[in-house]
């Protein structure tokens, strides 16, 4: 018996290892790590919230137009001639460091499974939080940021005393949301990183983040800071191989393109655009990331008339989507851990529209035309990955005179076409150059109704119900869903 148990055991450890031979090993070389498939979950799920939060948000100030998280820097370099200086100086004194706002960040108000509720409301499918931005500060107890920087930089000690990363990472699990982890490889003033960049990354990065990698076991690897560097001297190929050989949630994770200057939007699972207009197709899955303001952390020069409206966010969601993307709309928490309340409504209508509408917009791709315009000037769309305009109400509900709008947005799942109209289409609804299938059912998403359509030559003609101000309970789009056209369109 005993000898039947050892040859058993024996081929059972010859599986194994047969096992974890025939898994694919990645090399240290873009060919390689490029191979990689972006796990088909990223690109379903279409909105994720980003969550930038840090010693910033104790000063929480920048002027108007700017990155609040940048404080330190703006503050050291004494940028826009001085302003953020004598800010600084006029409210907490001349003796006051960046550091010593630890000893003010105390997250005293946060509770981690209030976030994740506010996030499943949202609708998000995934989080992007900032685990270290450019400071070196992190938000999780790291060796390296403690030796570097002293205990004030260590949230376990100071401040918080708790473990931000690994408590936030799981309330947020446990509404089934993915987890990503933005990380700063570049550190503004680290001692290493100014005099001997060869052992900044050898010393300090490479261990910090394979700790962080090895603790949190993110989702997303939301890497930034990368600009002052070719990927060579970052040496990413060989930590990007080290990540996919070890991480063990490897099936599900995903990168971003930010591993070197000049490699976006070459390089990583899904390309990042930042306040920017995103991009026009679906090849290689992307992201669009910005603020509801204009900074990341809380700002609190800004106003009301700073931040963009529900419908205008609704809108860029539907946009960004119809064009193969994702929108990672940015929250700045306060200080003491609580989200300001003009960010829990703007992320509650998202998520009340999404409730109803959310076919529409999760799991679909690109149809053969994103958009359909009206009569009128198309307008030209600059596509950058940093910075480039976007204005969706002049590109929807009110267009300069003469200029073109995007009457109708299309996404595709399952055999449905689901068109999005920004404004109500009144009696008519026509989609030029839409054919029906042989069982064609046109539904309005909002009420289930099933509606009559009609084809006038090569254009599609739903006739929508009667518009009912108060039944409507998302006014911002809405949403027609046309089950089975003929796959010719597609």
């Amino acid at each position: 018996m005993r000898k039947i148990v050892r040859v058993l055991c024996f081929f059972g450890l010859l599986l194994k290892i047969g096992t974890a031979t025939a898994e694919k090993q990645y090399q240290p070389n873009w060919e390689s790590i490029d191979s990689r498939p972006t796990p088909p979950w990223f690109t379903d799920a279409k909105f994720g919230v980003f969550i930038c939060w840090g010693l910033y948000s104790v000063p929480a100030w920048a002027p108007k137009g700017k990155y609040a998280e940048w404080y330190q820097y703006w503050l050291q370099q004494k940028s826009f001639e001085g302003k953020v200086s004598d800010f600084h100086i006029r409210a907490y004194g001349k003796d006051i460091e960046f550091k010593d706002f630890a000893l003010m960040f105390k997250a005293e108000l946060w509770n981690p499974d209030e976030w994740a509720d506010l996030f499943e409301k949202a609708g998000a499918k995934y989080i992007v939080f900032t685990t270290k931005h450019h400071s070196g500060y992190t938000l999780w107890p790291s060796r390296e940021a403690e030796r570097t920087y002293g205990e004030n930089y260590n949230p376990m000690k100071i401040g918080p005393k708790r473990d931000i990363v690994g408590e936030l990472s799981a309330a947020v699990r446990k509404k089934n949301i993915k987890v990503g982890l933005y990380y700063s490889l570049y550190e503004w003033y680290h001692p290493l990183w100014q005099r001997d960049k060869k052992r900044f990354v050898d010393e300090h990065m490479f261990p910090q983040f394979k700790d962080l990698i090895t603790r949190y076991r993110p989702d997303i690897v939301w890497s930034d800071g990368e600009w002052e560097m070719g990927w060579e001297d970052w040496r990413s190929p060989e930590l990007l191989a080290w990540l996919f050989n070890n991480a063990p949630n490897e099936k599900d994770l995903v990168i971003n393109d930010r591993w070197g200057k000049g490699g976006r939007h070459k390089h990583g699972g899904f390309y990042t655009t930042e306040y920017g207009s995103g991009m026009d197709d679906d090849s290689h899955p992307w992201e669009e990331n910005r603020g509801m303001g204009f900074s990341y952390g809380y700002n609190r020069a800004e106003d009301l008339q700073d931040y963009r409206s529900a419908q205008e966010l609704i809108l860029m969601l539907i946009d960004v989507v119809s064009r193969g993307g994702n929108l990672c709309l940015d929250i700045g928490p306060r200080a003491d851990g609580k989200i300001p309340v003009i960010m829990q409504e703007r992320l509650l209508q998202i998520g009340a529209w999404l409730k109803t509408n959310g076919e529409a917009i999760y799991g679909t791709r690109m149809w053969k035309a994103p958009c359909q315009w009206s009569a009128g000037t198309v307008p030209k769309m600059v596509r950058k990955e940093y910075m480039s305009h976007f204005d969706i109400l002049a590109q929807t509900i009110a267009p300069p005179e003469g200029q073109a709008f995007k009457e109708v947005f299309f996404t595709f799942k399952n055999e449905n076409l689901y068109a999005i109209t920004p404004k109500w289409p009144g009696r008519k609804l026509t989609l030029k150059n839409v054919s029906p299938g042989r069982h064609t059912k046109v539904t309005f998403l909002e009420t289930g109704e099933e509606l009559v359509s009609e084809m006038d030559g090569t254009d599609l003609v739903i006739t929508p119900p009667e518009f009912n101000m108060n039944g409507m309970k998302t006014p911002y789009a809405y949403v027609f869903r046309i089950h089975d056209v003929e796959l010719q369109d597609k």
